[in-house]
């Protein structure tokens, strides 16, 4: 897959999932922006220094306005790949109001006004890909117990995904999203030490699915929410 001298959209890109992203489409030619809000999240990151990698700090992807800025200010963009998110655990007599906003906010919110910043961008160049990240308790809701909050924002973001993609494709634009189950990360193995780690899928393997959704070879998948559960 050649993604030489296109633009893409990484949100979330720092994160471990991203990284393996970011460091695919590299590869294969891209040229990344990478918003980041938290302080420092650059330090940290493997391919801060690439030649073909535009760092975006302090950008709050819940934030219209910031988001309208983001993309009005990059080149002709081919795709938006939208990782940012949230997690939070806790039983629905524990979750406040405020809390469940902020799910909502991190995870519906985030990738709502990015899909739409770029299908502004994506219209006047002729077409592209977006990439949104859902999960397993979007698609199986009985796995969502315990978190119902992160549950339902990430059910919300797997709508968002069919809806759009029936509603842009006349534009030449192709949207999907990932659906991970726990993926194999250094937080998530220590989060969960007893888990079978062996079965979790792998940030590359997810990464490689989300690079073909966001790539000129895929010319016929839209609306998809693909399962990328491993062996879990």
């Amino acid at each position: 897959m050649s993604y030489a001298g296109r633009h893409v959209v990484v949100t979330g890109g720092t994160g471990a999932l991203g990284t393996a992203l970011v460091g695919a489409l590299l590869e294969a030619g891209a040229h990344c922006h990478v918003p980041f809000i938290d302080p420092g999240a650059d330090a940290h990151f493997e391919h801060a220094q690439h030649k073909s990698v535009s760092l975006h700090p302090g950008v709050d992807l819940a934030d219209e306005t910031q988001v309208v800025k983001l993309y009005a200010a990059l080149p002709a963009l081919w795709a938006s790949i939208h990782l940012a998110g949230g997690f939070a655990a806790a039983k629905i007599a524990d979750t406040a109001k405020a809390d469940l906003m902020q799910q909502i906010d991190m995870n519906l919110v985030s990738a709502f006004l990015c899909s739409r910043e770029a299908v502004k961008t994506m219209t006047r160049g002729g077409g592209g890909r977006i990439v949104n990240v859902a999960a397993r308790p979007a698609l199986e809701p009985r796995h969502g117990a315990g978190m119902t909050a992160y549950t339902a924002s990430k059910a919300g973001v797997a709508a968002l995904t069919a809806a759009l993609a029936e509603e842009v494709v006349a534009q030449n634009i192709l949207v999907n999203a990932v659906a991970p189950s726990a993926m194999d990360t250094p937080a998530n193995r220590q989060a969960m030490p007893k888990a079978d780690h062996a079965k979790w899928p792998k940030v590359e393997e997810v990464a490689a699915t989300i690079l073909f959704l966001a790539s000129p070879e895929n010319r016929v998948t839209r609306g998809a929410v693909v399962p990328v559960y491993g062996k879990s």
